[in-house]
């Protein structure tokens, strides 16, 4: 039997990878890489995108 599943709406901007870790080049003092953490700013670090609305009533 076929399934009816409808694929995830995957935010266009970050492509489903919300969050990224990106080094900075400097060493803590423990001698690891300092990194920090950036998330998409379209999808606010979830993946994905809510569908959008077909229609919108205006006015009364």
């Amino acid at each position: 039997m076929p399934e009816n599943t409808r694929p995830r709406p995957i935010c266009a901007h970050c492509d489903g990878f919300p969050q990224v870790t990106i080094t900075t080049g400097q060493t803590t003092p423990t001698g690891q890489r300092q990194t920090i953490t950036a998330a998409c700013p379209a999808c606010r670090g979830t993946g994905r995108t809510l569908p959008t609305c077909s229609h919108t009533r205006v006015g009364v």
